[in-house]
């Protein structure tokens, strides 16, 4: 099963995103104005631009899933679509990236978007840290 084309598909239907060309190269994505939200990475993954506060204020959560990577000092979270609670909670977490978006946009001053960091970062998965 093709767990990123169903995600996809769901959120297509969100009215605040829009088909976009993802700068990583990936095949599909979602903006919101001009700031990338998410896109996916094959079929069982999925990266969702949070920001640096929002990933701070969600941390404790989003370290303790075995389903969400981290990336060290990116924008950035990897949700791993395995199973269809995974497609929920990739939804939830575009719904906080949709609001973090609007909040960095509110206050534009210092404000670039983060690129997604696919490569060279430590990635942290459930709490550990893998080179």
């Amino acid at each position: 099963m093709n767990t990123a084309r169903h995600a996809s598909e769901q959120l297509m239907s969100w009215p605040s995103l829009v088909e976009g060309r993802p700068t990583c190269g990936a095949a599909l994505g979602f903006n919101a104005g001009a700031q990338e939200i998410v896109h996916f990475h094959g079929e069982h993954e999925a990266d969702v631009h949070l920001t640096r506060a929002m990933i701070s204020k969600l941390r404790p959560a989003l370290a303790s899933s075995t389903a969400i990577q981290l990336r060290t000092g990116s924008e950035w979270v990897t949700v791993r679509l395995d199973i269809g609670s995974d497609i929920d909670l990739l939804a939830t977490l575009v719904s906080a990236a949709l609001q973090a978006a609007t909040r960095a946009q509110a206050d534009l001053s210092g404000w670039h978007p983060d690129p997604c960091s696919r490569h060279g970062s430590p990635v942290i998965v459930g709490g550990t840290i893998r080179a």
